[in-house]
């Protein structure tokens, strides 16, 4: 029988240093996600829970393919452990299958970059090496002092009177934060993360970033671009394509006569989009809250439903989704300002055009 692996990604609601952080978006999807995506996408793991309080992170996780685990008061304050919340998560889990986990991984959403190759390596250690535990760690290379403006300085890992060259030094290694991995039945009777032989999944350092400030979260998503695989979704991903219109299907400016008409400058290409969409037999809509007719004229000229003049564009795709049995996992929204950032939450695909504002940017899985 296969070995049955189970991942626990605990999440909590509150967070001090960075208030909903485990919602915070990283290159287009919640962190939460991106840490259910990379769990998911392991070969070892069998299954993914998220431990949370969170009636909002329960949802975002179901929607990225994990099962909530909902995490009682007493393991939800600041000073619970994540060993504390694992536990719980593995009993309920085990109640709820009847059958016991062979290893237990815990992986944090705090770390953006965690792939499903360093989910499977840290795994693998438990699996195939007869390690007791495991976690993920970046070489490290750098020389560590102690001491403060008033103390002489003191080398930790190294004598300072002595400077070897890097290819000198024994390696070291820098706890990640990102993946670890347990015997379940060890970790059971030792209630800790590190029992046992450890071993190291050895990851790529350029990866290696953990979310405690906004300024942690700030650099996650500028590197996001850099360091996640492109990701362009194909039919076998979207049921519907919800577009946004000024500044999506516009230049984003508006041309206004001596009499206060407004016009607005359109791409004759999109006819030939919207024809492509519709025989591909997507479902379409453009969602606008712009009042002016205009809107409704082009949507009339692509053949494509629309909504506009709405006042909450989210409120607004959540219910088409709901009248068309859509997913809305399964939508690719495209839009440009920060009125598309709520559906933006809602879509599995959210996109930016090129010029879109930087908070959508930012907030994109991929820009045009």
């Amino acid at each position: 029988m296969r070995p049955l692996v189970l991942a626990v990604i605990p999440a909590r609601g509150g967070s001090k240093g960075v208030p909903g952080k485990n919602l915070a978006p990283v290159g287009g999807a919640p962190l939460v996600a991106r840490a259910v995506r990379a769990c998911r996408g392991a070969a070892r793991v069998t299954d993914v829970v998220v431990s949370t309080d969170d009636a909002a992170i329960a949802a975002a996780a179901r929607a990225a393919g994990a099962e909530p685990v909902e995490r009682p008061a007493e393991l939800s304050g600041d000073a619970a452990t994540s060993e504390a919340a694992v536990l719980h998560a593995l009993d309920a889990f085990e109640a709820a299958r009847g059958r016991a986990a062979d290893v237990v991984l815990l992986v944090q959403c705090t770390s953006p970059f965690l792939t499903a190759g360093d989910v499977d390596a840290v795994a693998a250690r438990v699996l195939d090496e007869g390690a007791d535990t495991a976690l993920t760690a970046a070489p490290s290379h750098g020389f560590l002092w102690q001491g403060g403006a008033d103390a002489d300085a003191v080398g930790v890992n190294h004598d300072k009177a002595f400077r070897p060259r890097r290819q000198d030094r024994q390696p070291e290694y820098l706890e990640t934060g990102a993946a670890y991995a347990m015997d379940a039945a060890g970790f059971r009777a030792h209630r800790h993360r590190f029992f046992g032989r450890t071993a190291l999944a050895v990851t790529d350092p350029a990866r290696t970033l953990e979310i405690d400030d906004p300024h942690d979260l700030a650099r996650a998503r500028a590197l996001a671009p850099l360091l996640d695989p492109a990701t362009t979704p194909t039919l076998a991903d979207v049921d519907a394509v919800v577009l946004d219109f000024d500044g999506t299907q516009t230049d984003d400016r508006v041309l206004i006569d001596a009499d206060g008409h407004e016009f607005v400058a359109v791409h004759r290409g999109d006819g030939l989009g919207a024809a492509a969409l519709r025989r591909s037999g997507l479902r379409v809509l453009i969602l606008s809250t712009e009042q002016n007719p205009v809107v409704a004229a082009r949507a009339r000229k692509l053949g494509v439903p629309v909504l506009h003049g709405v006042d909450r564009k989210d409120l607004a795709l959540k219910r088409w989704c709901d009248e068309q049995g859509v997913d809305p996992s399964r939508v690719l929204y495209a839009g440009n300002d920060a009125n598309d950032l709520g559906c933006f939450a809602l879509a599995g695909w959210p996109v930016a055009v090129a010029d879109a504002h930087e908070a959508v940017r930012r907030a994109a899985r991929a820009v045009t």
